[in-house]
């Protein structure tokens, strides 16, 4: 089975300049509220249905969150649902 990638800041800025992924921001919404990257989509239950439905699975994905933990979870979520490259 393919994995997720864990990378640094530092590789989050190229791969956001190099390949336009879609920034998926887990956090809880008041989080994402308070401060988001640009352009970032709060994931979260309510939304992940649609966001499958709508995503095709060759788009890299960036996931993030506070300290890695819900992000790591979700990324891998992300690649049993067919995603090719998620960071």
């Amino acid at each position: 089975m393919e994995s997720f990638s864990r990378i640094s800041i530092d590789q989050a800025h190229d791969f956001i300049t190099e390949s336009n992924p879609i920034i998926l921001d887990v956090r809880d919404s008041r989080a994402y509220a308070a401060a988001a990257i640009t352009g970032a989509i709060n994931l979260s239950n309510d939304n992940i249905q649609q966001f499958l439905a709508d995503t095709a699975r060759d788009q890299p994905l960036l996931v993030y969150c506070y300290h890695g933990n819900a992000s790591q979870n979700a990324a891998q979520f992300l690649i049993e649902q067919g995603f090719d490259q998620v960071m």
